[in-house]
């Protein structure tokens, strides 16, 4: 299991992958490699309180390549440069043993959010998606100037389960909205969304897990 692990000694603001193990799903062990996965400086942003609230490197989302050569991270990071407000993008990490992990650049451009929260890349119907949370307050002015600001998952058609990525693209999934959406497939192969009920439409907080939400590829294919 990859996880998010920040320090009290940099009160909380640095974030860094970390790799835990177990037998049994229930008792895990961090591993000695630890942290296995730090940002890099040459493409992503150090810890600048005056640009953003953290040093943001968190929310892995690992798959195999699909041509057997690995495996890959997808992770919420931001780009060393551009507007403070626009700067997040999906950051790329590969390893052969899922310890050991190369950081490379990102695979999509900094423009559109703050930050990319808790990435997935699947193959829906044939079709690679990514899917990704963002609150309303994270939009940037430039995307704002040209669309409506929603706290929702965002879904982006792409080319490939690496991308490259278009968050210019990227439109709310057409259903309640929904934070830290994803995608799954039920026992009859069909896919379906489950995610995070933040707040109703009164405003007032929820916090709750949606039961799975039937996904239509056309809801995706629309963004095209």
């Amino acid at each position: 299991m990859l996880y998010t692990g920040i320090s009290s000694a940099e009160r909380g603001l640095v974030q860094r992958i970390g790799l835990a193990t177990s037998t049994d799903l229930i008792t895990w062990k961090k591993h000695p490699a630890n942290p296995v996965m730090v940002s890099d400086s040459r493409w992503y942003e150090a810890l600048d309180l005056q640009a953003w609230r953290e040093q943001a490197w968190r929310d892995p989302w690992v798959f195999a390549d699909p041509g057997g050569d690995g495996f890959h991270a997808l992770i919420t990071a931001r780009s060393a440069t551009g507007p403070p407000d626009a700067r997040g993008v999906i950051a790329h990490a590969t390893s052969d043993d899922l310890v050991s992990w190369t950081i490379g650049p990102p695979l999509s451009e900094p423009g559109e959010f703050g930050h990319l929260e808790v990435p997935q890349v699947e193959m829906v119907n044939g079709e690679s998606v990514l899917v990704f949370s963002v609150g309303a307050g994270d939009i940037s002015a430039l995307r704002r100037g040209r669309d409506v600001a929603v706290t929702a998952t965002y879904q982006c058609p792409a080319p490939s389960l690496l991308g490259p990525f278009d968050p210019a693209i990227a439109r709310p999934v057409a259903m309640p909205p929904l934070y830290s959406g994803r995608l799954t497939q039920a026992p009859d192969g069909s896919w379906v969304m489950i995610g995070f009920l933040d707040v109703d439409e009164a405003g007032e907080f929820v916090g709750a897990i949606t039961d799975p939400i039937p996904i239509e590829w056309a809801s995706i294919q629309s963004a095209r």
